[in-house]
């Protein structure tokens, strides 16, 4: 049905400037490699997450309470898996449609403009499951091109989503979908597992995102974690244009993906923004982008020559 309702995304494999950014996530789907997480050993990554739960540190926030104890920190994710939805998406990078993706409940940020507001923010209660449940709903995805973990945030819930993998047999990619405020500890346990690193890159003003965001030290954790998943996997990034942030954040994103990946990497340039949750409390970012501001940025991912799409 999908192909019917979409057939300019089946064979958008055989871009050119997919090949280039995902070789790797191309050759698992002509079944030509294996996803990353069938080889290596899992249950080791496993034991090492849940330890990490003692005294949380998945996020750079590092709450450090015991999740293991049934304690909540920021996040307000506890000691069991706890979902939004799951269903296959086709509102996704054309490359990743179908994708399976997976909605877990809570957030590390309180972005005051939140989108998906009702899962970050537990607006919902959830459902809770168990790991075998998370795979089993895997393994019955045959005609997705992928697996897509996202929220919220799917940091919080790393220890389920290794264990899960642990009982998938099907040869699927993994999409991190994801803020990329992982703590280096974090970003060790998915080294090797992760196919596509799939990052919200929304900041280059760390005093944005203290303000919009309410974290901090933003930029120090997001670049290094951006440079650490580009040694190691695939990345496309994400970037939704707000409105008033062209100079203190679009432009210097757009710089810094040049000048250090370049073509290697997909952009996608998001203009769908629109003030939803708290942001009518915000004066720069209580309106939509104007039509200015979006050809602004994408005239300057021309110009940069990135590898990118809106």
């Amino acid at each position: 049905m999908w192909q019917l309702l979409h057939p300019e995304y089946i064979n958008v494999l055989e871009n050119v400037s997919v090949k280039k950014a995902l070789p790797n996530y191309r050759k698992i789907l002509m079944e030509k490699s294996k996803a990353k997480f069938h080889k290596i050993n899992l249950e080791e990554r496993v034991d090492k997450a849940y330890r990490i739960l003692n005294s949380c540190e998945l996020c750079e926030r590092k709450c450090k309470v015991n999740r293991n104890s049934g304690k909540l920190g920021i996040c307000k994710v506890g000691n069991k898996p706890i979902i939004s939805s799951a269903f296959v998406h086709l509102g996704e990078e054309p490359m990743l449609v179908p994708s399976f993706t997976i909605f877990f409940m809570g957030c590390t940020f309180h972005c005051q403009f939140c989108q998906n507001w009702s899962i970050s923010q537990w607006f919902e209660k959830g459902n809770i499951l168990t790991v075998k449940d998370i795979a089993k709903m895997i393994e019955e995805q045959k005609d997705c091109r992928n697996v897509n973990f996202v929220g919220g945030e799917p940091t919080p819930q790393l220890p389920f989503i290794l264990d899960s993998l642990k009982h998938v047999k099907a040869n699927i990619p993994t999409v991190w979908n994801s803020n990329f405020y992982m703590s280096l500890k974090s970003m060790d346990l998915l080294k090797d597992v992760i196919d596509v690193y799939l990052s919200d890159w929304k900041y280059w003003s760390s005093k944005c995102a203290e303000r919009l965001s309410k974290v901090k030290n933003y930029l120090e954790i997001v670049k290094r974690n951006h440079d650490l998943a580009f040694k190691n996997s695939e990345v496309i990034i994400r970037h939704l244009i707000l409105p008033n942030h062209f100079e203190c954040c679009t432009k210097p994103i757009l710089n810094y993906i040049a000048e250090n990946y370049g073509e290697k990497i997909v952009v996608n340039l998001m203009g769908q923004y629109k003030p939803e949750y708290k942001a009518k409390g915000y004066e720069d970012i209580a309106r939509y982008p104007t039509t200015e501001e979006l050809n602004k940025a994408w005239k300057l991912a021309e110009e940069l020559s990135l590898n990118w799409i809106k």
